[in-house]
Formats: C-alpha cells, sequence, structure tokens
C-alpha cells in the first residue's frame, strides 16, 4: 500500500505538540490593525492551541506526526 500524502498547506501552518495537541499562530493579525482594538492586537500574539474538534480535522491532514 503506497504512502499517504501529507496536506502541505497543514504542514506549513501547524505544529504538533509532544502530548498531541496542534500549535497554530493566532489569526487576524495580517492586515487592519488600525481598526482593531489594543486589547486584540496584544491577546493575538504568539500562537494558541486548537480546540478539540479543529484538531481531529487537522490530524486527519498530518498523517504523520
Amino acid at each position: 500500500m503506497p504512502k499517504m500524502k501529507t496536506k502541505a498547506g497543514a504542514k506549513k501552518r501547524f505544529k504538533v505538540t509532544a502530548t498531541g495537541k496542534i500549535k497554530v499562530a493566532q489569526a487576524g493579525k495580517r492586515h487592519g490593525m488600525i481598526k482593531r482594538t489594543t486589547k486584540f492586537i496584544r491577546k493575538a500574539r504568539g500562537t494558541m492551541v486548537l480546540s478539540e474538534p479543529d484538531t481531529r480535522i487537522v490530524k486527519k491532514y498530518l498523517p504523520y506526526s
């Protein structure tokens, strides 16, 4: 049986932690910062962990992680 393919977009966007959670960059910081509140910009720094339903979807895209 051939190897399964990893989704190329997923391997660029997501990292799997040692406990199996999916780490992803916070959304909403590409453009339009003038209209966003300072509180939003501050909270959107760094990375976040995906919710459980989203984690199940993303893990299908990354079969070998």
